[in-house]
């Protein structure tokens, strides 16, 4: 995540409202603008029933403030609508909750991973770098902290992306280092039979170590750093421990992840302890990993000191489910203005919509159908109702970030990706050019062009390159439905080739770039023949301005240098699209150029069978 200060001074359409509740207190803040924090209060947890009462007790601070849209990061997995706390008796639904505080979005998420997403976007003035070491590029990032629990975290590289790590690393097991770790995990095993990493690093493990070491003398978290402070050996020592042991799992964790990018420990305990945080323990035992030192010796520690760290991270997530800078939900706007002009039913389908669009997006029919209380028949008759083909078709146009319009993600593939990312990268990459296409595809120029072929006496395709395979591909399905084709690939022949047309013929030109002067020329000579030019390519290309029809194929592949791959993908897409259009049009027996009879029974060529094809 890197922060675009330039948003700063645009505000948002609706204020936002963001909150990081832990074990001990809930922080809140009103967000007005991106990365602008304010009212923001702390409220102790244990003055309050629960999550929703703790939430409207700080909304009576701010009465002002209508807050449409939410999102909580709290100390804790989150595994569905059901979450239950483990450091606090809070159980709650994230609808339940959502409805009882007239949210139209609620986001929860595990609080170290909306840290872990603020990570990026911190600079040297926000973090003390603790000993040696320096970040990788494009390396995995690790995140640890301790306060009433451990929270453990990491963001791993995707492109120009970040994917956040929601763990519970906190809850491995604790293993002692030193004999005095020793005995503070037998001391631990007296009243525990199992002991995690959290128990000890943490806010109550302090208090734990320091009755291991003084003979089970019971002091406060805040009495042994104050104590600390005053020289009290004892619990000098306790935060010696602590550090230690903090070490030695933050190079645990940074093993596990191949941190390279970077070790942070943020929480509610080290940025607070300041000189009695001990520096120099903690990175001794952070490289202290035998064979193993060398590596963890390359990377950085940091203690993050900037401020609301949480709440930028949650607002980053939070933008992704919530309308752009300008408010706009091109497509949710379309589902309020049709509520009038729906059946009873079906306005319950779009009020369900506007209320939940991520469940919307994510639910299957049935649940959808529950939670508007209609049948699952009126659910697909409310998305026909406003022109789409059905439910899957409206959840596409809904989906990723509710803009009506899914954008391609691009993900680099890297030398050092296994098997298994390499083929997820080069899928994910070439789904979400396809998903583009198809929202940008101009389908009356692939009508015109069908309707093109089917009159043609003889259909020519020309291509060079990388495209030569395409136009292959075109004549073979051509030529199996009983038109006369042929396909040019040498670019030498292109011209003698397009000199021999006619008006009757089509000459189908499949380029990348619509650059190479052989395909220009061949299609203008085509074209003083009197045939007809369909251009599968580029569309302000010097190829597309000498076409009859263009279907243009907007997508970037720097053939000079790379091997064109999507865009050939997409081009072989066209001709299915143009051979599928031809093949439904054309009767068993008939001639080039027959017309299509009265009663509208159109079947494939002879001898054809053809995929999409009923």
């Amino acid at each position: 995540m890197t922060i675009d200060l330039s948003l700063r001074s645009t505000p948002f359409t609706e204020v936002r409202l963001l909150a990081d509740i832990g074990a001990t207190y809930a922080r809140f803040c009103i967000e007005p603008a991106p990365g602008q924090f304010e009212h923001v209060a702390v409220l102790p947890c244990s003055d309050h029933a629960g999550i929703t009462e703790v939430i409207q007790a700080y909304l009576t601070t701010v009465p002002e403030l209508k807050p449409r849209h939410g999102a909580v990061s709290i100390a804790n997995p989150i595994q569905g609508d059901q979450v239950r706390m483990t450091n606090r008796d809070w159980a709650f639904s994230i609808k339940e909750v959502q409805q009882q505080l007239k949210l139209s979005t609620l986001l929860v998420v595990n609080n170290f991973t909306a840290l872990a997403m603020a990570l990026p976007g911190v600079g040297p003035q926000g973090r003390l770098q603790v000993g040696g070491g320096a970040p990788q590029a494009n390396g995995v990032i690790g995140l640890l902290g301790p306060g009433t629990g451990l929270g453990v975290s990491g963001l791993i590289p995707s492109g120009d992306r970040w994917t956040t790590l929601a763990t519970e690393g906190g809850h491995v097991n604790f293993a002692p280092s030193d004999e005095r770790e020793m005995r503070v995990l037998q001391h631990a095993w007296k009243s525990m039979s199992r002991v995690s990493a959290e128990r000890l690093i943490s806010g109550p493990g302090i208090e734990l170590i320091h009755q291991a070491l003084s003979a089970g003398r019971e002091l406060s978290t805040a009495e042994i750093v104050q104590r600390a402070l005053q020289h009290d050996a004892a619990c000098v020592e306790t935060l010696e421990v602590f550090s230690g042991m903090l070490g030695s799992m933050a190079s645990d964790v940074a093993l596990t992840l191949g941190a390279t990018g970077g070790m942070y420990v943020g929480g509610g305990i080290v940025p607070r302890l300041g000189p009695l945080f001990a520096q120099a323990i903690f990175r001794e035992r952070f490289e202290a990993k035998g064979r193993m030192s060398d590596y963890v010796a390359r990377i950085p520690t940091y203690v993050l000191t900037a401020e609301n760290l949480v709440f930028q991270g949650i607002s980053t997530l939070l933008s992704d489910h919530v309308p752009d800078a300008g408010g706009s939900h091109p497509l949710l706007e379309r589902v309020r203005a049709s509520v009038a002009t729906l059946s009873p039913a079906e306005r319950r389908v779009a009020n369900f919509v506007l209320d939940n669009p991520r469940t919307a997006l994510n639910d299957p029919i049935a649940l959808i159908a529950h939670g508007a209380e209609v049948s699952q028949p009126t659910v697909i008759r409310f998305c026909r109702s406003l022109g789409f083909q059905g439910l899957a078709d409206f959840k596409l146009k809904l989906g990723s970030g509710l803009t009506g319009t899914l954008p391609v993600q691009r993900t680099q593939v890297r030398r050092q990706d296994g098997t298994a990312d390499l083929c997820a990268k080069v899928l994910d990459n070439t789904i979400s050019a396809i998903v583009q296409f198809r929202e940008a595809l101009n389908v009356d120029a692939v009508d015109r062009a069908i309707s093109l072929l089917r009159e043609a006496r003889r259909v020519e395709f020309y291509a060079m390159g990388n495209s030569a395979i395409v136009a292959l591909d075109a004549q073979h399905k051509l030529f199996r439905f009983r038109i006369s084709s042929v396909a040019h690939t040498d670019p030498s022949m292109h011209s003698m080739a397009a000199e021999l047309l006619g008006p009757s013929d089509v000459a189908v030109f499949i380029s990348s770039s619509g650059q190479p002067p052989e395909l220009s020329r061949a299609a203008g000579l085509a074209l003083e023949r009197g045939a007809k030019v369909i251009a599968i390519t580029a569309s302000q290309s010097p190829l597309a301005r000498k076409s009859t029809v263009c279907i243009p194929v907007e997508h970037s592949e720097d053939a000079s240098t790379f091997v064109s791959m999507i865009s050939r993908i997409l081009h072989l897409l066209v001709v299915d699209m143009m051979s599928v259009g031809v093949a439904v049009r054309r009767l068993p027996s008939a001639s080039i150029g027959s017309e299509v009879p009265a009663d509208g029974q159109q079947q494939p060529a002879p001898g054809v069978l053809i995929s999409h094809v009923e």
